[in-house]
């Protein structure tokens, strides 16, 4: 029996990973799955629990403590905590400010990771999108994607989302995430080997989930 498709989604923060992933997966008939929104959960709940994020300790003693579900409709994709809905409050300046030394702590890694192969491990072909998928996460998946965009596209990208005029404090908060991701010891942010790399700064979103799509049905056509 053939393994479910898994197409692996990788790249920096506003280069058009969550827009493209979501946007593959519906054209294909496929689940979804946002690694970042789980380390966002875990995050918001370090907050909401009084736990020093910048304590590595602190945040490791804990990680094992909320129960962080994701759901993996690609028009409707849902995050709880303890059965609480997150979504919105994942996005908030405080969980900005906080996700990456949440992240970077090993053992939240680590407990995240069988998470998200529980998810990849169901029923049915799914597109995950983060930054260590194709490296650690899912590194034979017979699809892999690294996705980039210039500095001041993804700072454009990123405020219009986040309804910000300031795009130069967007674009540097942007670089210092990608400094402390690319930077960590634990997964890394990097370009999985045999990764397609894709610049998104001059295509359209319906141009870039062609492309992605063009590449999965290029290796169904192979196997």
């Amino acid at each position: 029996m053939s393994s479910p498709l898994v197409v692996a989604i990788d790249g920096t923060s506003g280069s058009g990973k969550s827009s493209t992933s979501r946007g593959v997966a519906h054209r294909l008939g496929l689940r979804y799955l946002d690694t970042g929104a789980m380390f966002r959960a875990m995050t918001c709940w370090m907050l909401e629990h009084g736990v020093d994020v910048h304590d590595p300790v602190a945040v490791a003693a804990r990680c094992h403590e909320p129960e962080i579900v994701s759901g993996t409709d690609p028009l409707g994709p849902t995050i709880t905590v303890d059965g609480a809905d997150v979504a919105v409050a994942i996005r908030s300046d405080a969980v900005n400010a906080a996700v990456s030394p949440v992240s970077a702590v090993p053992e939240v890694r680590a407990r995240l990771l069988q998470l998200q192969r529980d998810v990849i491990a169901a029923d049915g072909g799914i597109v995950v999108e983060g930054r260590d998928i194709g490296s650690v996460v899912v590194p034979d998946a017979p699809v892999k994607v690294y996705l980039s965009a210039d500095p001041s596209a993804r700072a454009l990208r990123r405020a219009a989302e986040q309804g910000s005029a300031d795009v130069e404090a967007t674009q540097a908060s942007l670089l210092a995430r990608d400094a402390i991701d690319s930077g960590r010891a634990t997964a890394p942010l990097v370009m999985a080997d045999g990764a397609v790399h894709i610049d998104t700064t001059p295509y359209t979103l319906e141009e870039v989930v062609g492309l992605v799509v063009g590449l999965v049905e290029e290796a169904g056509a192979r196997t």
